[in-house]
């Protein structure tokens, strides 16, 4: 009994003394914003934690969303970015208004399923792993279209070819990692586009990375943000680590 009670007194304190901050890039998500937020909330209560929203400038009502979440949760908040609407720019803001050092990333379209996030969160903690990382099984079913699915693999073996293998996807939008990283290697990062990931992990060296498999879900409410300029984006981005890396350019990529 005694040592149960040690025990439950243990979990309590690992969950308080850990503190993350979860950033959540979003454009147009004003249909999903609410649900993700509380199946956080739902599957961290015992948790320590931040969220912050970084909207890029929506025109579908997420601002009065936003504003109603934050009344609701008081650790939670969100700027309106209103800039030229970039994932990866977004991404780095939040980095830069967090107030914890280690940070969770996650999409707003509910293909990143919070209820994996106990099981990250835990992991990253417990193992003190620079990076865990929500990694996609391309060989099952996932919530891409038979052209993005093949088009992601594609770009994985290239990346793994011509940079080294790191993890097993490094296009994963999911993920959590220590802030000192990002603070480290930010004049080194390309700094636009939809891989932030890819940027952080290519701009570092020596990182001890694990790779948590996660079912990813079909988008919800929203249609993919998927262009042929954001694939130009992430070949010059995977050419600028190439640069960075063969030939230690440091700053060649700085956005």
């Amino acid at each position: 009994m005694q040592h149960s009670r040690k025990k439950k007194i243990k979990t309590k304190q690992f969950f308080i003394s850990n503190k993350f901050s979860i950033i959540i890039p979003a454009l147009n998500e004003g249909k999903n914003l609410r649900l993700i937020v509380e199946k956080i909330y739902y599957h961290l209560k015992n948790f320590n934690f931040e969220i912050i929203v970084i909207d890029d400038n929506s025109n579908d009502g997420s601002k009065t969303i936003l504003h109603y979440l934050k009344k609701k949760y008081l650790n939670l908040n969100f700027v309106i970015r209103k800039k030229k609407p970039d994932l990866s720019k977004s991404v780095i803001e939040g980095f830069e208004k967090s107030k914890y050092a280690s940070i969770l990333v996650m999409d707003a379209d509910m293909q990143h399923n919070p209820v994996y996030l106990p099981k990250m969160v835990t992991l990253f903690f417990s193992s003190n792993k620079d990076f865990v990382i929500g990694t996609r099984d391309f060989n099952k079913k996932l919530g891409l279209s038979f052209i993005r699915k093949n088009l992601s693999n594609i770009v994985i073996i290239f990346i793994n070819l011509i940079l080294g293998f790191r993890t097993k996807d490094p296009m994963s939008g999911f993920f959590m990692f220590k802030k000192k990283i990002y603070k480290k290697n930010k004049k080194k990062l390309f700094g636009k586009g939809f891989k932030i990931l890819f940027d952080l992990l290519y701009s570092a060296n020596e990182l001890k990375i694990e790779d948590l498999f996660i079912k990813f879900d079909n988008r919800k409410n929203n249609s993919s943000k998927m262009s042929l300029k954001i694939l130009f984006l992430l070949i010059q981005s995977i050419s600028c680590k190439f640069f960075q890396n063969k030939f230690n350019w440091k700053y060649v990529c700085s956005f």
